[in-house]
């Protein structure tokens, strides 16, 4: 389709493709950083999956505009797609291999990385299948599957964000507990 009324070569569209990637890896620092500052990698990974919704549906309805709406949308929707890869392949895969269920197993570590990595090259290949099969339909039945694919993974996210929520309450109700109590001490 066009962008602003113009028709872009295939040189000039990869190119343009890139500026999804460069999103990337600016949303996967912004994700790790943010989990490292709030120490919560599930509700993270799983609120980027979720802005990711509307900022594919934006990208798909105003994208065409012009040229600089397109890299603007295209930016940010690389952001929020490519932000939770580096958190799930990186400290998500590092937590469950030395989860505490593993017993110390060294190997473990390995085994997850490679499940998780497995896992994504599966989705990889299956995405431009589907993708090209979708498209023969219309551009805007693809970009309803991408959203429902990032609806679906933040889904998926749901057990691990809601563990991760129950601790996040449990320590800071310890936290006041422990606070009133040394008040309560301290007026004694």
């Amino acid at each position: 389709s066009a962008i602003g009324n113009e028709y872009l070569s295939d040189a000039m569209a990869g190119s343009l493709s890139t500026v999804f990637d460069v999103g990337g890896v600016l949303g996967g620092v912004l994700a790790g950083h943010i989990s490292d500052r709030v120490n919560a990698r599930a509700i993270t990974a799983a609120s980027f999956m979720y802005c990711a919704i509307p900022a594919l549906f934006l990208y798909r309805t105003y994208g065409s505009m012009s040229m600089m709406s397109n890299i603007c949308l295209m930016f940010i929707t690389g952001m929020f797609v490519n932000g939770p890869y580096a958190l799930i392949t990186t400290a998500v895969s590092a937590d469950l291999g030395t989860h505490s269920s593993l017993n110390g197993n060294s190997r473990a570590l390995a085994t997850v990385t490679a499940i998780i990595d497995g896992t994504g090259s599966v989705g990889a290949a299956i995405g431009p299948l589907l993708t090209g099969y979708i498209s023969t339909e219309s551009w805007s039945a693809v970009f309803t599957m991408l959203m429902a694919a990032a609806l679906l993974a933040g889904l998926l996210l749901t057990h691990l964000v809601c563990a991760e929520l129950r601790g996040k309450l449990s320590s800071n109700v310890s936290k006041v507990v422990a606070n009133a109590q040394t008040t309560c001490s301290d007026q004694v």
